[in-house]
């Protein structure tokens, strides 16, 4: 994860409802792509690495489908 002096810019998936729950926001960095609670910015973010943020994503969407 970054140290903290260069500032992110986060944002939410366009797939998010207007509602504002259950989302989570992400900021596509140099060297990893970065993960945080949007309802609770004060939990510990993640960050994954750019070259396994495509395989993270798949798995993710594979592991919610009932």
């Amino acid at each position: 994860m970054s140290s903290g002096t260069t500032e992110l810019a986060w944002f939410k998936s366009s797939y998010s409802g207007s509602q504002g729950d259950s989302c989570v926001e992400v900021a596509i960095a140099e060297q990893a792509v970065h993960v945080r609670d949007s309802k609770d910015l004060s939990r510990t973010r993640f960050a994954v690495n750019r070259e396994h943020w495509a395989p993270f994503v798949d798995f993710v969407a594979g592991s919610t489908e009932a």
